[in-house]
């Protein structure tokens, strides 16, 4: 709590607001996602970056007033734990949902995260500040934040992201790895993120500075100097005589004179010799963590810096377009969406925050279009036309691959179009993609796929020809829409309906059975019920749970308003909608699709881990994809519960997760979810089933529980996820991509669920190359491989652009396996350097000369793996007292 006598006066709108959570331990900095520490009153890394953003995202809004709601008053915050929901309702209104912005937040949290496991990073001392290393942390630390402002100004925010993570861990690693607390430190360190001066008075490799321990804890085994020092950890590099450890179970160079270690990663001894000095530590490091956001924040402006975290309620406006000479109505049919969208909702916290274009044709596609501006790409969309072409089929997996990676996370993209196609080898890796970036992709598709004849044929064309489609759709959670040019107007609405903030209600069963209904649950907190119904259907009727029925007759009826176009109806339920049981009967040919979805601020996102605990940081490593034979949890982050501050308001509660096969909807295992940490965060977690991960295979999730007045409560996750068959690790170089550089990658596969013989391939942007050493790996239960790839960059590669490779994994003819994708993204840097902190500090020069690989290793390399991919999960639990603080040198 923060004491009522502090003075608010000198905390205006012109100084720099910090607040800073230390609670004591039963009303705690809450876990989250990823905090799995053995201590349990441990911060972890993860704690410290969702905390520093949450108080700078207060101070923006603090300064930055709502134009049509009242100011935030910086009282109404004071003495409570800050939750998104609670700043997004108190700056955009109630129900807006901080799901984007979460989602953001725990990008940046994972890759966080992510330093202490990937192979390239977990043993580099420059990015942790070992062994003495501290200018060569600095270098790489200021290169990281460089390389976060660099390509959130390019709109490429996954990568500021990611690049942003590693920045915050080694920032905050230094004041756990070095001596600063101990020295008595009570700011952070000056010239960490904008050095004016050299950072001095740093102990040279003469210089003892440690007493042999030979307890855990060791408070007194610093010499009496005041260098600043940093422990060493392992035997790469090896300690010198006299010089301090990191310390801790894991360290082998603690067992070498001087013994013990100064490491304060944690409250447990066995982990760190400086455990008392975690807080102290934790607090410095929640200070450096603030101003490196702040910092942010000011090199890229306040629109900036909402975009860098998705600081916005809103979703992107993404659209894909064939520019065929047939296309000529869908074309239009597009402009109309989006300028219905750009006029409705400029101006309000629902106006698209960013947009993105790409067209494609025969032989063509692209180039992509992004942009923040919504005049800039209105401009841009009504330059196309329809021209040329008018044959089938055309370029569009291509040119929907390139808005996938230029598309923020959690995204809705639109693809027009009328044909199928050219390009359908694409379609695993682009599923692979889409589920990623967890971007839903709808097809409004102007051609009948049985009848259709509008375009000329080179060749005789499958009749399954639009199948990539559907299963690009399937596994982003989106739809395949097949219309004709006197519907797309109206079906194109759809656009604006699904740029709503939608969840989506589970069916049971999931897909028709002749005879049985489908039948989903209707909560409180649902507003807008709209079922959307695609296929050869001859009649269907829907019943309300007080037996109300409406059958598939268009127009208002008792339970709604239905819409028909072609083979696909839309019924809009009447708010509010009737709570409870709710039935959907459908007779039909073939296989027609079902789905319903809601408007409402309750939804939940969903991340995968490993437990890893045989290391000095155990935690969870970050999967995109589950892992074949790997014990994997399930981390559920629930987002719109609310604040607890509500007297007498019960939250929502889920209490079971249900994993359903893809596409027949059986039942593959139903797990009990536990809490961690208070209700109110909407943190959860699950093992999931050996069952699921027994072998590769597609799945859905739902969670199941009961809202705040105890009836049925139910979400579905939008998008498939799948188990893959490999682990594929790839990761970048140690320092600057500059034209004309060749930098090395590293590449590690393991599997653990039984032999795999597979086949390697790569692919890079247009005009680099990719090299490889490995082409083909064997694998049998619990092996790795290691390869090498390099990466030419040309001469001519632009700077401050974005570079993606792809590595690919497909189970050969012997043993045919699903393809494993694991996908890189890697910024081109001007090789002048960046005066990061000029215009907030001094001006300084920033170094950002890119220290060489600081370990040869073999270009293959096996071994056994798993032995450290397993174990249970240590969650932490955190917490503190709200101060407020704030920095005239600011």
């Amino acid at each position: 709590m923060l004491p009522t006598d502090v003075p608010l006066s000198h905390l205006g709108p012109s100084a720099l607001l910090l607040l800073q959570l230390l609670l004591p331990p039963t009303s705690a900095f809450f876990p989250n996602i990823w905090s799995l520490l053995a201590a349990p009153s441990s911060i972890t890394h993860q704690d410290l970056t969702e905390e520093a953003a949450l108080n700078v995202t207060l101070q923006l809004f603090l300064e930055q007033p709502p134009p049509s709601r009242p100011p935030l008053r910086l009282k109404d915050f004071l003495g409570r734990t800050l939750l998104a929901d609670d700043l997004f309702a108190a700056y955009f209104g109630p129900g807006s949902p901080s799901r984007h912005f979460r989602a953001a937040l725990g990008e940046v949290s994972r890759a966080n995260a992510a330093q202490d496991f990937l192979s390239t990073s977990k043993n580099d001392p420059d990015q942790h500040f070992d062994a003495e290393r501290l200018g060569q942390g600095r270098t790489r630390l200021v290169e990281a934040l460089r390389e976060t402002v660099v390509a959130a100004r390019a709109l490429d925010h996954t990568l500021a992201r990611q690049r942003l993570g590693a920045a915050l861990h080694a920032l905050q690693d230094f004041y756990s790895h070095s001596n600063w607390v101990e020295l008595g430190k009570q700011q952070p360190h000056p010239h960490l993120l904008w050095p004016r001066q050299e950072l001095g008075n740093l102990a040279q490799v003469g210089d003892h500075t440690c007493f042999d321990c030979h307890e855990l804890s060791c408070p007194g085994n610093l010499l009496g100097s005041t260098l600043l020092t940093s422990g060493y950890f392992g035997t790469h590099p090896s300690k010198p005589p006299g010089k301090c450890s990191h310390g801790g179970h894991f360290d082998r160079s603690s067992s070498q004179p001087p013994r013990g270690g100064i490491n304060k990663d944690s409250t447990s001894p066995g982990f760190s010799p400086h455990h008392m000095l975690h807080l102290q530590a934790a607090k410095l490091a929640l200070l450096a963590s603030i101003q490196a956001f702040s910092l942010l924040r000011s090199r890229l402006g306040d629109r900036g810096f909402s975009r860098l975290l998705d600081i916005s309620p809103a979703s992107s406006l993404s659209f894909v377009l064939d520019t065929t000479g047939s296309m000529g109505e869908e074309i239009n049919a597009a402009k109309i969406q989006a300028r219905r969208i750009v006029e409705q909702r400029q101006g309000s916290p629902m106006e698209p925050a960013h947009y993105v274009l790409v067209p494609f044709h025969d032989p063509g596609f692209g180039p992509v279009f992004t942009t923040s501006d919504p005049d800039s790409f209105w401009q841009q969309l009504n330059e196309i036309h329809a021209l040329g072409g008018g044959d089938e089929p055309e370029m569009c997996l291509s040119a929907l691959e390139l808005a996938l990676l230029h598309t923020p996370p959690l995204s809705d993209i639109f693809v027009f179009t009328d044909a199928s196609p050219k390009d359908a080898f694409l379609t695993s890796r682009v599923e692979s993609l889409a589920q990623e970036r967890r971007c839903r992709v709808t097809f409004l598709v102007t051609e009948d796929p049985a009848r259709g004849q509008r375009r000329a044929r080179r060749e005789v064309l499958s009749p399954l020809r639009f199948e990539p489609y559907e299963v690009v759709a399937r596994a982003s959670g989106g739809e395949v829409i097949f219309t004709k040019d006197q519907h797309i107007q109206d079906v194109a609405a759809i656009v604006g309906d699904s740029m709503a903030d939608l969840v989506t209600l589970p069916l049971e069963p999931p897909v028709v059975v002749p005879g049985r209904p489908l039948v989903f649950s209707v909560d409180g907190l649902l507003q807008r019920v709209t079922v959307r119904i695609h296929g050869e259907v001859s009649s269907f009727w829907i019943r309300n749970p007080e037996g109300v029925s409406q059958g598939q007759e268009e127009g208002q009826g008792p339970l709604g308003h239905t819409r028909r176009f072609g083979q696909f109806w839309i019924v809009t339920m009447n708010d509010p909608p009737q709570t409870g049981t709710w039935e959907i009967w459908v007779t039909a040919k073939g296989n027609p699709r079902v789905r319903v979805q809601a408007e409402s601020s309750l939804d939940f996102l969903f991340f995968f881990g490993v437990p890893m605990e045989d290391g000095p940081h155990p935690g969870l490593y970050p999967l995109t994809h589950p892992v074949a034979g790997l014990q994997t949890q399930l981390l559920v982050e629930v987002t719109g519960l609310g604040s607890r501050a509500d007297p007498g308001h019960r939250l929502p509660n889920f209490s079971h997760v249900l994993f359903r096969g893809i596409p027949e909807g059986a039942e593959l295992g139903r797990v009990p979810l536990e809490p961690k940490g208070p209700r109110e965060r909407g943190l959860l977690a699950a093992a999931l089933p050996p069952t699921l991960l027994a072998a590769a295979g597609s799945f859905s999730l739902e969670l199941i529980g009961q809202d705040g007045g105890g009836r049925g409560l139910r979400r579905a996750a939008p998008q498939a996820c799948a188990v893959v068959p490999v682990l594929l690790e790839l990761s970048g170089p140690p320092g600057i991509l500059a034209p004309g550089s060749k930098a090395p990658l590293s590449l590690l596969i393991v599997s653990f669920s039984g032999p795999q013989d597979l086949d390697l391939t790569t692919s890079v942007n247009s005009g680099f190359v990719l090299t490889s050493n490995l082409s083909r790996v064997r694998l049998e239960q619990n092996e790795s491989a290691w390869g090498r790839l390099w990466l030419d960059v040309p001469d001519s590669a632009a700077p401050d652009s974005v570079v993606t490779v792809t590595v690919s994994a497909t189970g050969r003819e012997a043993s045919p396996v699903a393809p494993t994708y694991a996908f890189l993204r890697l910024l081109v840097l001007a090789p002048a350097p960046d005066q990061l902190a000029a215009a907030a500090h001094s001006p300084g020069r920033i170094l950002t000369t890119a220290s060489p690989a600081s370990r040869p290793s073999p270009l293959v390399t096996r071994g056994r793996a798993g032995g450290g991919l397993a174990g249970n999960p240590w969650w932490g639990t955190l917490g503190g007292v709200l101060l407020l603080l704030g920095l005239a040198s600011w």
